[in-house]
């Protein structure tokens, strides 16, 4: 179907670095829905979000409990302060609540005449609750006639025909098409309350029908949606072509939000939905520091173990060293595998160049550590249940993970053993008398530590580019692969040394 007309352009009034977008509604304490939603939709598509507030909502994810609709004098003071000082890209307006508010709204409209104008008809919670005085709703729908789009849902476009709300999506089309074109407006309608398993909207002109179909996302994450879309919408539309575009990104965005929403764990009722799910990781710490302070146990654990201790203070007998070097050069020997892996995964050739050169490392220290120590020992045999489990678990990651994912699996075995090596270093002073000098001056040397910062920096750069579920899977691995350590290191049971003479 053919696209319904675009509003009047407005490219020559934006003059800031962005779309300068006021939302004209009520509140809500748990920021949801009214002015709390709107100021989220405008940010979350990169626009500066203003607010004058028609009404104080006590409200939650259960319901609406009480409003209280200041006198129209302030807002008419709030509207004259925004208009008089700040050049308005676009207005969305949601809850009215009373004819004096709808009245004291159009008359600021009709003096100032923003080039945009997203009405949404707000009448009826999606909890059911009133919101709007029976006797604004003449008031109403004389205020659509100021507007360049309204967002009804199906009970709030039959009360603005004043029929029943449609019950089918042709019948809700024919009411939104003789709306617009009483009105001259054009409506985005939203059919969400219809049954089954579609959720379709449609752009209507007075004669032009553009649908825009969806899936409906079982959730009761559903507080605030309208407040959010038409938000959106605003936002959008200053920058966009016409009204088809900007809805439909915004509803593509809203779908994302919905079913993000439960993830929140906002309110026991129906809560809201995630405005900003589309960047998961703004605000959120730095994988690395996040991981290794979730591993503090597994570290604090690691220290307590015998072996542990005992290699630190050099009192760890040499079989037991041996013992857990050869697992190490078995272990090492895989492990280089894994990181050959991460070097052909990484996006970039700075990354593909640190773990290819962090792989021949891994040969080179088991040349030089391991076989020197373990030359004419005798010490021989397959990996120990403990290796096994690490490097399996390891290579399982290697196998079927993102990069992310096994960036945060091999990122223990750089962080701890350098962590350790340099406690232990500080604690010696000085190594020539330590027995294992040569183990702690490898994993303490400044440039095993620069190593692991940089593969930190690594895990920390992939984890910004991943979605919420391949963080956790990456905390999950991080997580696994510290544990591994604690059992290898926990696999060589230390034996205090016979005291001499």
């Amino acid at each position: 179907m053919s696209a319904a007309p675009a509003a009047p352009a407005t490219g020559a009034r934006l003059t800031g670095s962005r779309v300068r977008v006021l939302s004209v509604a009520g509140t809500d304490p748990t920021g949801g829905a009214g002015v709390h939603a709107d100021l989220k939709s405008f940010a979350a598509h990169g626009a500066y979000g203003m607010a004058v507030v028609t009404a104080l909502v006590a409200q939650n994810t259960h319901g609406v409990r009480e409003v209280h609709v200041p006198g129209v004098d302030f807002l008419r003071a709030q509207l004259d302060a925004v208009s008089d000082d700040v050049v308005v890209d676009a207005v969305k307006i949601g809850m009215l609540g009373t004819r004096a508010v709808a009245d004291e709204v159009a008359a600021w409209l009709a003096r100032t005449r923003p080039p945009v104008v997203v009405l949404d008809p707000v009448m009826v919670a999606s909890s059911g609750d009133r919101l709007l005085d029976a006797d604004a709703e003449d008031a109403v729908r004389r205020l659509v006639a100021l507007a360049d789009l309204v967002t009804p849902n199906l009970p709030e476009l039959g009360v603005l025909l004043g029929e029943p709300a449609a019950t089918t999506w042709p019948g809700a089309v024919d009411q939104a098409r003789r709306l617009a074109h009483r009105s001259g407006v054009t409506v985005l309608l939203k059919g969400g309350h219809l049954a089954g398993d579609a959720s379709p909207d449609a752009v209507v002109g007075p004669t032009t029908v553009t649908e825009l179909g969806g899936a409906r996302v079982r959730t009761t994450s559903t507080h605030g949606t309208g407040c959010s879309l038409s938000a959106a919408v605003a936002a959008l539309r200053p920058r966009r072509p016409d009204w088809v575009a900007a809805a439909r990104e915004a509803k593509e965005w809203l779908t994302g939000a919905i079913a993000a929403g439960e993830a929140l764990a906002v309110g026991s009722g129906r809560g809201p939905v995630d405005h900003l799910h589309h960047a998961p990781t703004l605000g959120a710490r730095p994988f690395s520091v996040d991981a290794w302070e979730r591993a503090a146990g597994l570290r604090g654990a690691c220290d307590d173990l015998p072996f542990v201790r005992g290699l630190a203070d050099g009192t760890l007998p040499v079989d037991d060293f041996e013992a857990y070097l050869h697992q190490d050069a078995l272990y090492l020997a895989q492990y280089s595998r894994v990181l050959a892996r991460a070097s052909q995964l990484a996006p970039g050739p700075a990354a593909q160049v640190f773990f290819a050169q962090g792989a021949a490392r891994c040969l080179d220290v088991e040349a030089r550590l391991h076989e020197e120590r373990l030359t004419g020992s005798g010490r021989s045999g397959p990996a120990s249940p403990a290796t096994t489990a690490y490097v399996d678990h390891l290579l399982a990651v290697a196998a079927t993970g993102s990069y992310a994912e096994v960036v945060a699996a091999v990122l223990p075995c750089y962080v701890l053993y350098a962590d350790l090596g340099a406690r232990i270093l500080a604690r010696a002073g000085h190594l020539g008398a330590h027995p294992y000098g040569d183990w702690v001056a490898t994993y303490g040397d400044p440039a095993f530590a620069a190593a692991a910062d940089r593969a930190s920096d690594l895990a920390d750069a992939a984890a910004r580019e991943v979605g919420a579920v391949t963080r956790a899977r990456m905390l999950a691995a991080y997580a696994a692969s510290c544990a591994h350590e604690v059992a290898f290191f926990d696999q060589v049971r230390a034996r205090p040394l016979a005291p001499v003479g």
